[in-house]
C-alpha cells in the first residue's frame, strides 16, 4: 500500500490538470494552427526579442536612440498581434496561452506539496507595562494621520513619541533616551531606514521591538508577515502578540534590516536631484552606470566567493528568493543568521532578458555568508543603507547578527513568504501519471 503523504491525493490532482492543460495548449496549436504552429513560434520569438533588446537600448542609450527604442518597444508586440490577427490566429494563440497558464500555476501548486511549518519559533510576547512607539509622520505620505496609529497606540496603552517635522531628528539618541525613561518596548512606526536604527538600540538593550509600517514601502514589515495595507493591525500586538527572534544587518557599523546597496542604484540615489525627481534622474543617469562609463569598479568578497567588478551589488538581511524575476522580491526567512549578496552585471540585451530566469540567469551572481566585504578603487562609495543615501569610506565591511533582535507582532497576521517551486516536469509526471498501488 503507498503510504498517506499529506495533500497526495491533491497533489496528484494537480499534477493531472497540469498535464491535461500542457497537452491541450499544444493541441489547440496543431488541430487549428496546422503547419503554421512553427510560423506562429517564431513570429513571436521575434517580436519578444525585439522588444527586449528595445528595452534595453532604452535603459543604456540618449538621445535619438532612446527615442527610436521607444518606438521599437511599442511597434515589436503591435506587429505580433497584427500578424496573428492577419493570419486569423489570434484566438487560437490566446486559447493556448491560457491554457499554457493553467498549467504552469497547477504544476507549481502540484511541486509545493503541503505549506511547509514555520521555521520560526514564536513564544508569548510579554505584558508590557510602558510600550513607546516612536511615529514618523511624514513616512507613506502621512499614514500616522491617516489610520489613526496615534490615537490606536494610545487606546492599546502605548506612549507615542512623534518625530519633528521641521528638523532632521537623532533617532537612536531618541530612542535610548525613551529605553533610559523606563520604556519596557520600543516601537516604530514608520520606514524602513527609521525602522533600522530603532531595532539596533532594541537589540543592543535586549527590548522587545514592534514594528508598524508606516512607511512608504515596509520590506521588512512584509518579511515579517504583516499587512502593510493595515498599519494599525500591527497595534495588535501590544494586546495579542508573540515574540520571534530575528537578525539584524550591519554595514560599516550602520544598521539595516533590508539591504545595503553598492553601484548603480546607489549611484543613482546619491544624485542631489534624485528626491525632486526620481524617475528623470534614473533615467539620465542609468546609461552611463550601464555601459560601464561611470561609477567606482566595485569587488566583494562574501566567504570565499568573489565578485569581479559587478555593476551592481546588494548585500541582504538573509538570502532573498530565487524564483522572481533577479531573485531580488522577498526573503523566505529573516532568522537563517546569513547574508545574502547579489551581484549583478548585464552588457547586453540578452543579459537582461537572462535575468527573468532568477537565480540561473547568467548576469546574475549569488553567495551566502556571515560576513561581506566590499572594495573599490575609490576611497569612498555612494552606499544605499535601507534606501538611504550615504556615502562609506572603503572597505565597507558588513556583518549579521544572527538573532540579535526581539520583535513582537500580531498572533494573527497574513503570515511569511513561501518560495514557488521551479517547474519540474519529470516530477510533475510522476505525480500525475503514476497510479497507487
Amino acid at each position: 500500500m503507498e503510504p498517506q503523504i499529506p495533500g497526495l491525493r491533491r497533489r496528484r490532482r494537480l499534477a493531472r490538470v497540469c498535464l491535461l492543460s500542457a497537452v491541450a495548449a499544444l493541441a489547440v496549436l496543431g488541430v487549428f494552427a496546422g503547419l503554421r504552429t512553427l510560423a506562429l513560434l517564431v513570429v513571436g520569438l521575434a517580436g519578444a526579442v525585439l522588444t527586449l533588446a528595445a528595452v534595453w537600448w532604452l535603459l543604456s542609450r540618449r538621445g535619438v536612440l532612446r527615442y527610436l527604442a521607444v518606438l521599437l518597444a511599442l511597434a515589436a508586440p503591435v506587429w505580433v498581434v497584427v500578424a496573428y490577427v492577419r493570419a486569423g490566429l489570434l484566438w487560437v494563440v490566446l486559447v493556448s496561452g491560457a491554457l499554457w497558464l493553467a498549467a504552469t500555476g497547477a504544476g507549481r501548486a502540484a511541486l509545493a506539496g503541503p505549506a511547509a511549518p514555520d521555521t520560526t519559533r514564536e513564544r508569548p510576547a510579554p505584558r508590557f507595562r510602558r510600550p513607546v512607539l516612536i511615529m514618523n509622520p511624514r513616512s507613506g505620505g502621512g499614514k500616522v494621520e491617516r489610520f489613526g496609529l496615534r490615537e490606536r497606540a494610545g487606546e492599546l496603552g502605548a506612549e507615542v513619541v512623534l518625530l519633528a517635522t521641521d528638523a532632521e531628528t537623532d533617532v537612536a539618541a531618541l530612542a535610548r533616551s525613551c529605553a533610559a525613561r523606563g520604556a519596557d518596548l520600543l516601537g516604530v512606526a514608520g520606514g524602513d531606514g527609521t525602522q533600522a536604527l530603532v531595532a539596533e538600540v532594541a537589540a543592543d538593550l535586549g527590548l522587545p521591538f514592534l514594528v508598524v509600517p508606516a512607511g512608504t514601502r515596509n520590506h521588512f514589515a512584509l518579511d515579517l508577515g504583516l499587512d502593510r495595507d493595515d498599519p494599525a493591525g500591527a497595534l495588535d500586538a501590544l494586546r495579542d502578540g508573540v515574540e520571534i527572534r530575528v537578525d539584524l544587518g550591519r554595514a560599516a557599523g550602520r544598521p539595516f534590516v533590508n539591504n545595503v546597496s553598492f553601484g548603480a542604484y546607489a549611484e543613482v540615489v546619491q544624485s542631489p536631484a534624485y528626491r525632486d525627481g526620481k524617475t528623470r534622474t534614473t533615467w539620465e543617469l542609468l546609461p552611463d552606470l550601464l555601459v560601464g562609463h561611470r561609477g567606482a569598479r566595485l569587488t566583494a568578497r562574501a566567504g570565499e566567493h568573489t565578485f569581479e567588478d559587478p555593476q551592481a551589488l546588494l548585500v541582504s538581511n538573509n538570502p532573498y528568493g530565487e524564483r522572481d524575476i533577479a531573485g531580488l522580491g522577498r526573503r523566505t526567512r529573516i532568522d537563517g543568521g546569513v547574508l545574502g549578496c547579489v551581484g549583478v552585471r548585464v552588457t547586453s540585451a540578452a543579459q537582461a532578458a537572462g535575468l527573468l530566469r532568477g537565480g540561473r540567469a547568467t548576469g546574475l551572481t549569488r553567495a551566502n555568508a556571515t560576513a561581506v566585504t566590499v572594495d573599490a578603487d575609490q576611497p569612498e562609495l555612494p552606499v544605499g543603507i535601507d534606501g538611504e543615501a550615504v556615502r562609506l569610506p572603503v572597505p565597507v565591511h558588513c556583518e549579521i547578527r544572527a538573532g540579535a533582535l526581539r520583535v513582537v507582532v500580531p498572533r494573527r497576521r497574513p503570515g511569511g513568504y513561501r518560495e514557488r517551486p521551479a517547474l519540474d516536469w519529470r516530477t510533475i509526471a510522476e505525480l500525475g501519471l503514476t497510479r497507487r498501488s
